[in-house]
């Protein structure tokens, strides 16, 4: 394992998130290596959610029975949540 991160949620949780060192970067020596993310769980992932509410919302505009979104979501512990792969469709 290369080094840990530390991600609070909004309930006062916390999860620790595995973390690989950019080539090059600096290494922290010593097994105190569990760094703060600055954002919680919940902030991270509302540019997703948030994203997901405005291609529902429009493919609903278009008058579409059904609705199916699709994302795939990668956490990063220096980009927070972003958005690998979508496919939105509508009938």
């Amino acid at each position: 394992m290369d080094g840990l991160a530390r991600m609070r949620l909004d309930d006062g949780g916390e999860i620790l998130i595995e973390t690989t060192p950019e080539p090059g970067g600096p290494v922290k020596a010593g097994r105190d290596g569990v760094h703060e993310l600055p954002n919680a769980l919940n902030t991270s992932l509302a540019s997703v959610r948030e994203t997901a509410r405005a291609v529902l919302d429009e493919l609903r505009e278009a008058g579409s029975d059904e609705v199916e979104v699709e994302f795939s979501v990668d956490l990063s512990a220096r980009a927070g949540a972003v958005i690998t792969q979508g496919k939105a469709s509508g009938t």
